[in-house]
């Protein structure tokens, strides 16, 4: 699949722990290991917007297309 999820490394960047961000979200950490690591078939735009929110971030600082 060409869309690549960066959450890790953003997270990583800002020192953030995936607990903390589950949390705060409002998801398992399950359910966010498997969004770090790309198996996810699709994301709500509410929990992109929670994550973007908590990280200060941009949607494409977490999504990449690579050809």
């Amino acid at each position: 699949m060409p869309i690549r999820v960066r959450l890790g490394v953003v997270l990583a960047e800002r020192n953030v722990r995936s607990k903390d961000l589950a949390e705060h979200v409002g998801i398992t950490e399950a359910n966010l290991s498997l969004l770090k690591q790309g198996k996810v078939k699709g994301v709500r735009f509410e929990t992109l917007e929670r994550i973007c929110r908590f990280l200060n971030c941009q949607p494409g600082d977490l999504l990449r297309y690579e050809d």
